[in-house]
């Protein structure tokens, strides 16, 4: 099994930045072999992909709303996954969840919620005008 805990969600205007964490821990094995990712949620609306880590670590990819603003990136060493969110928008409002897409390969692409097996618990995003 393996355990996902979001942070770093808070209230921030227009323009500015924030960065959760994502800090995972349980089967070792489990967390090598998983691809990582960050989905939001916005309330009334569906879950929707934002950014994903490849199991190789080093590709990443990006839904096209948060391209050249948010940057994902994982260290290996403390079991942390980052998402950097700059010139934050009112539109990227939304709870952010962190998931885990395990074994599926090393260069699999995962962008949708039934591709991640791991799930956390979720931490708000607010960006005011």
């Amino acid at each position: 099994q393996v355990q996902l805990v979001e942070s770093g969600g808070g209230l921030v205007q227009a323009g500015g930045s924030l960065r959760l964490s994502c800090a995972v821990s349980g089967h070792t094995l489990i967390i090598i072999r998983s691809a990582m990712g960050w989905f939001r949620q916005a309330p009334g609306k569906e879950r929707e992909f934002v950014a994903g880590v490849r199991q190789s670590g080093g590709s990443t990819y990006y839904a096209d709303s948060v391209k050249g603003r948010f940057t994902i990136s994982r260290d290996s060493a403390k079991n942390t996954v980052y998402l950097q969110m700059d010139n934050l928008k009112p539109e990227d409002s939304a709870v952010y969840y962190c998931a885990a897409s395990s074994g599926r390969g090393y260069d699999y692409t995962a962008t949708r919620p039934a591709e991640y097996d791991y799930w956390g618990q979720g931490t708000q995003v607010t960006v005011s005008s």
